[in-house]
């Protein structure tokens, strides 16, 4: 039979002569100044708008009666869009003013913004006055620069090119400039534009051109059947434009401030 010592866990030999200690591992000196950590690198994401603006005006009592006509042409018009409420041709004392707001939350028009009143006044004490904007459709990445940012791009010049049908309950916005489609746009879809349309097929679904202000924007298509066009804020729904236009290669511009179809051919 073999004897020996038994093995004893956590004790190593040592050598002869050699000194060990049995106490507890020293600590690091936490007085010793940290290494700095590189800051990260901060990023915001952009998010576009397409919102509409409605510009009351007096009577607000007609104004309204017109809204609801409107609306009763095209109950989707207003569906989730953002709309600002400028408020520039009314005065504080307006007949109607304290109930206008009211009026369009009754609607289902969602505000993000007032602008040309004032919550001082007595009309608009009892208003909800937006506090900030939501949704909207993601950009990509944007840098913060660190100098003046580049003016923007030409709506002349720039163009958005989409080499595909846009189906229905898809939106293509681009307010830099044109809007080409390779296809047709179905009912229920949306393209707008800062400057011209162009849909190198049918039109079934919703057209919105010179979003950013731009009057002398067209809308161009191979077969007119929209639902609802506008250049530069004025607007025609399907059951205003013109039946010998249906169907046809059409094109839309402003006269004014009516918005017209003429042959395209």
């Amino acid at each position: 039979m073999r004897t020996g010592s038994p093995c004893m866990l956590g004790h190593t030999a040592e050598p002869h002569g050699a000194v060990s200690s049995r106490g507890p591992l020293p600590l690091p000196d936490t007085d010793a100044p940290d290494a700095p950590r590189p800051l990260p690198q901060i990023r915001a994401r952009g998010r576009s708008f397409m919102a509409l603006v409605l510009s009351p005006e007096p009577p607000l009592a007609d104004w309204i009666a017109a809204l609801d006509a409107q609306v009763a042409k095209s109950a989707e018009f207003f569906a989730a869009k953002p709309v600002i409420l400028e408020c520039g041709l009314l005065t504080a004392d307006e007949e109607g003013l304290a109930e206008l707001v009211p009026a369009l939350q009754e609607r289902g028009i969602r505000l993000i913004e007032i602008e040309g009143a004032d919550p001082a006044w007595a009309a608009t004490a009892g208003w909800a006055w937006p506090q900030g904007y939501s949704g909207g459709r993601a950009i990509g990445t944007i840098e913060i620069p660190e100098e003046a940012p580049p003016p923007p791009p030409d709506p002349s010049r720039a163009s958005l090119v989409v080499d595909e049908p846009v189906r229905s309950g898809r939106s293509v916005s681009f307010p830099d400039g044109d809007v080409v489609i390779l296809g047709s746009v179905a009912s229920g879809a949306e393209v707008s534009a800062g400057g011209s349309i162009h849909v190198y097929g049918a039109l079934r679904g919703r057209a919105l051109a010179g979003v950013g202000g731009n009057p002398s924007a067209r809308i161009l298509c191979r077969r007119m059947n929209a639902e609802l066009l506008a250049i530069d804020g004025f607007y025609l729904v399907a059951d205003d434009m013109p039946a010998g236009r249906l169907g046809q290669s059409t094109q839309a511009r402003l006269d004014g401030e009516t918005l017209v179809l003429l042959p395209l051919d």
